[in-house]
């Protein structure tokens, strides 16, 4: 099929690269014309495994394309996939400007039997809205269908090449065959191809990402719970996880979620809500909690210090919202770095990718390194926000060496707190006691 896909961000790029490889023809547009050079030089603009091979491999087999030009874009395309941002507004509901801007620029260009696909993540009413929009641009009906994302950061491609479902939604069953066509290479293993109403599939995407956050925010409550009354987090998840009612998925205790999805649509969820007149307790109080929980680590850390913080060398390890992602959007690392600079403290910080997303934030106020270890080097604390592969098993002896005092401040429960014990580390993890070393 011949595909054209408006926007070239997280959700496009990956989305129109994994339709080229099934053998589509895919043509990628965006307003942004330097990223658009660096994609036809094969350069990602983000850091996602996998794609970069990707987007080589297909660009050199001519089916996927990138370019400025909307109108060449979609004047020969059976299927328009709008994949641009939406923004949180300031009451926290989903801003279209730039959805309703890409909808009138493409009507005038479409062909009479193209169908238009909302692939941004908007709110109920949106399919319905742009159905109305290009009935009165083009003076006639058109197919608008919804297909909502489901791809993690850090995993997007497989999860797009193996997806658990695909969801769709449209107003006649011949738009839903010929999307099932296009997604049958990626349902050879039965997984389902769910076909609803357009409302239905808007809302889908949000209460997803809303239940999900609901678990992170109930399971760091519950380990905030368990440090105040002498239990051990882990071995409560455990005591529930193996109840399959419940599962192990999103119940791992931490600094709180972030990323451009949980926070964004848990809001705009609960903006949705009001709206209509019901009053969102629930998600109100997942965002509360997953506020407060960044500010875990900070608690901790001027406990461990009282007075004598400011002026302090504080080393942390992990800036993105999560492992295998640049992504830093609404990170727990960043809520902790302000807060450290405000209180005086020196921050010297590591990340395996984002490193050059947290330098354009903050400057020289930080100092970088590539490496770990590096980090380490007179600093009075260490801070993890992030649960990267590579700091699983360091080396503790050399930690120690390099670091003016051992302590270690974990937002993701990487190590035993015994073993830090042992290791002659002040540790301090999330729904755990203290592991403090015996004094002599």
């Amino acid at each position: 099929m011949r595909i054209a896909m408006v926007g070239t961000g997280y959700v496009g790029l990956v989305t129109g690269t994994c339709f080229a490889d099934s053998g589509n023809d895919v043509t990628c547009v965006d307003v942004n014309a330097a990223k658009i050079e660096q994609l036809n030089q094969g350069k990602i603009p983000i850091y996602e495994p996998g794609l970069t091979e990707l987007v080589i491999r297909n660009s050199a087999a001519g089916r996927l394309h990138f370019t400025t030009q909307l109108a060449a874009a979609t004047r020969d395309a059976q299927l328009v996939y709008l994949a641009v941002g939406t923004p949180q507004s300031d009451d926290g509901s989903a801003d279209l400007t730039a959805l309703r801007a890409v909808v009138d620029g493409v009507a005038p260009h479409l062909r009479k039997d193209a169908i238009v696909v909302i692939k941004s993540t908007v709110p109920v009413g949106t399919n319905a809205e742009t159905h109305e929009r290009l009935r009165k641009l083009t003076g006639r009906e058109c197919d608008v269908a919804s297909n909502p994302e489901f791809l993690k950061e850090g995993a997007a491609v497989n999860d797009f090449m193996f997806p658990d479902r695909v969801v769709v939604g449209v107003r006649r069953p011949e738009v839903a065959q010929v999307l099932h066509e296009l997604y049958a290479p990626f349902l050879r293993t039965e997984h389902p191809f769910l076909v609803m109403s357009p409302e239905s599939a808007e809302l889908t995407k949000y209460v997803a990402n809303a239940l999900l956050s609901t678990k992170i925010s109930f399971i760091n409550e519950m380990a905030n719970l368990c440090e105040r009354m002498g239990g051990d987090i882990n071995d409560v998840r455990r005591g529930i996880g193996h109840d399959h009612r419940i599962g192990f998925a999103f119940l791992f205790p931490g600094v709180g979620y972030g990323g451009s999805c949980f926070p964004k649509d848990v809001r705009a969820l609960s903006a949705m809500a009001r709206s209509v007149d019901v009053e969102p307790r629930v998600l109100d109080a997942v965002d509360e909690v997953n506020n407060r929980q960044k500010k875990v680590l900070l608690a901790k850390i001027r406990r461990h210090f009282g007075e004598r913080l400011h002026g302090r060398t504080i080393a942390i390890w992990g800036l993105a919202f999560k492992p295998r992602t640049d992504d830093v959007r609404e990170a727990p690392a960043l809520a902790l770095i302000d807060d450290l600079l405000t209180l005086g403290v020196k921050l010297q910080v590591h990340d395996p990718e984002a490193l050059g997303n947290v330098k354009g934030i903050y400057g020289d106020r930080l100092v970088y390194s590539t490496y770990p270890m590096d980090v380490l080097e007179g600093a009075d604390a260490l801070a993890i926000n992030t649960e990267w592969g590579e700091f699983r098993n360091p080396d503790f002896a050399e930690m120690r060496r390099r670091m003016a005092q051992p302590v270690i401040f974990d937002g993701r429960n990487l190590y035993d707190p015994h073993v830090m014990k042992d290791a002659g580390f002040a540790y301090y993890s999330i729904g755990r006691r203290p592991a403090l070393p015996e004094t002599r």
